[in-house]
């Protein structure tokens, strides 16, 4: 099983909606996958709440030492994927999903402040010899800004594409319970979580310890 763990100190980077549309956006391939909430706010359990769908489970827990067996049972239970929403915090909960997690996702708006912000994460990422992608999210179509902030964060690491834009159907598919694949699977915003789907899936598959180790048996 693969663990995700979306993770930034920053308030409203929009770890909780792209939590939601990835989960969504995998099941759409066929993936079995579960959303683990460690945030207080409790957003995605909210989204649960207003979704008729019974997929994809969501177990929320508050102690840093149930994240293992949480993850164990889920991994019993068959799931391939495990996506885990973390506070806007470095607390001890977000410090164990990013111990636990085989890539750590760390959304950033285009802007200094949100930048900034991510370093600490960053730093306890490389601390803990995680794999990591930034997302820049929440931007402008286009724009000199977005093109700095791209830049900025191609400077510290590895940036996640596409760009995911500021569009009403995240928040909309958020509030009605829905990915916004399904809310919208026509429009911009679909299309853009479907291609960073792809892109995840294949950096979380390919650049796996479990991937090289098949590599090497098949290589002898």
């Amino acid at each position: 099983m693969y663990v995700l763990a979306l993770v930034t100190q920053k308030g409203g980077s929009g770890k909780s909606t792209l939590a939601t549309g990835l989960a969504v956006a995998a099941m759409a391939h066929g993936e079995r996958v579960a959303l683990v909430e460690a945030d207080a706010q409790g957003t995605i359990a909210k989204w649960k709440e207003r979704r008729t769908d019974s997929y994809p489970h969501v177990d929320r827990i508050v102690d840093p030492t149930d994240i293992d067996p949480v993850i164990s049972r889920l991994e019993a239970e068959g799931i391939w994927l495990a996506i885990i929403d973390t506070a806007a915090t470095n607390n001890v909960l977000a410090m164990t999903a990013i111990a636990r997690a085989d890539l750590c996702l760390i959304p950033a708006r285009p802007s200094p402040a949100d930048i900034e912000a991510a370093i600490p994460t960053l730093i306890a990422i490389r601390r803990l010899n995680r794999r990591f992608a930034f997302i820049l999210n929440q931007t402008p179509t286009r724009g000199g800004r977005l093109s700095e902030a791209a830049t900025s964060l191609n400077s510290l690491g590895v940036l996640a594409l596409p760009f995911i834009a500021q569009r009403n159907d995240h928040q909309d598919a958020l509030g009605a319970g829905l990915g916004v694949t399904e809310f919208a699977p026509e429009g911009k915003a679909s299309d853009e979580i479907v291609a960073l789907w792809d892109w995840i899936s294949k950096h979380l598959i390919m650049e796996s310890p479990d991937h090289e180790q098949a590599a090497l048996k098949t290589a002898c």
